[in-house]
C-alpha cells in the first residue's frame, strides 16, 4: 500500500560528458532523445566552461586560418 519508490540513482555529470554535449551541439546533429539525456546528466558550470573554451578555440583558429591564407 505505501510502497515507496527508491529514486534511480543519478548517473555522476562527467566533464567528459559535458565535452560530447557541447561538440554535438556545436555541429547541430544531436538527436532529441541523445540531448535530453544528456541534459540530464550533467553539470551546467561544465557545459558553461567546455562551451566558453570551445567557442575561443573556434575563434582563435578561424583567426589563425585567415592570416595563414593571407599570408601565402
Amino acid at each position: 500500500m505505501g510502497g515507496s519508490r527508491e529514486a534511480a540513482p543519478q548517473p555522476k555529470a562527467s566533464f567528459a560528458r559535458s565535452v560530447k554535449l557541447v561538440a554535438w551541439s556545436m555541429l547541430g546533429i544531436r538527436s532529441r532523445k541523445g540531448y535530453q539525456d544528456d541534459l540530464a546528466k550533467v553539470n551546467p558550470v561544465h557545459v558553461v566552461l567546455v562551451g566558453f573554451v570551445a567557442v575561443l578555440l573556434l575563434v582563435v583558429s578561424l583567426i589563425g586560418l585567415v592570416n595563414w591564407v593571407v599570408a601565402k
